[in-house]
């Protein structure tokens, strides 16, 4: 029998990011689908310069809240965030799934 992951659903995710204090919500597109519009609030860091998080983000304590497009690159963002020694980072899923405004 297959069993596939549940998606996550951004919008509870976004939630639990406004509600978490000093949180970053980390954009992991490539710039170029930036363009398209970005959840206000949110610090692109493509997931190939994924390595320049510890210059932007030096706690590796600080909750993250990745995202991507589908939710594929946000979740390998955070095995690789978490290889590097953030404790406090999740997936939040996809663009594709978000309900509110882009800026």
């Amino acid at each position: 029998m297959l069993f596939l992951k549940p998606k996550k659903d951004i919008n509870l995710g976004l939630k639990k990011y406004r509600h978490t204090p000093n949180a970053i919500l980390l954009d992991v597109r490539n710039p170029d689908e930036c363009k398209k519009g970005t959840i206000p609030g949110s610090i692109n860091l493509p997931l190939s310069k994924l390595r320049m998080a510890k210059t932007l983000i030096p706690d590796p304590a600080t909750p993250i809240f990745a995202y991507c497009i589908n939710g594929g690159r946000a979740d390998r963002a955070v095995k690789r965030l978490q290889r590097m020694g953030y404790t406090n980072c999740q997936s939040i899923g996809g663009l594709t799934g978000y309900s509110g405004e882009l800026k």
